[in-house]
């Protein structure tokens, strides 16, 4: 067994070695608590783009609906009239 001097040697080791393990890992959590952050922004960033885009192209189809019943009644005016000059 060796002597108490160098068991405590050995657990002095020891704790500096979990010491700086700690630290490590207090340091890694940080950095990584701060990513969880970071992409939890990004993501609310992308979720309200989104959301914007699809109200977007829901105006966008309503719109363009819209136009297609615009022209089909300009073409069938159109149709109204040249059917009556050529029955004229």
């Amino acid at each position: 067994m060796p002597p108490p001097n160098d068991q405590f040697e050995l657990l002095e080791e020891k704790l500096q070695k979990a010491i700086g393990l700690f630290r490590r890992n207090q340091t890694e959590k940080r950095s990584l608590e701060q990513e969880v952050a970071k992409l939890k922004s990004e993501n609310k960033d992308r979720s309200q783009a989104i959301s914007a885009m699809e109200k977007e192209l829901i105006n966008l189809r309503k719109e363009r609906e819209d136009v297609r019943g615009r022209i089909e009644k300009l073409l069938e005016r159109i149709e109204l009239l040249t059917r009556h000059d050529r029955e004229a």
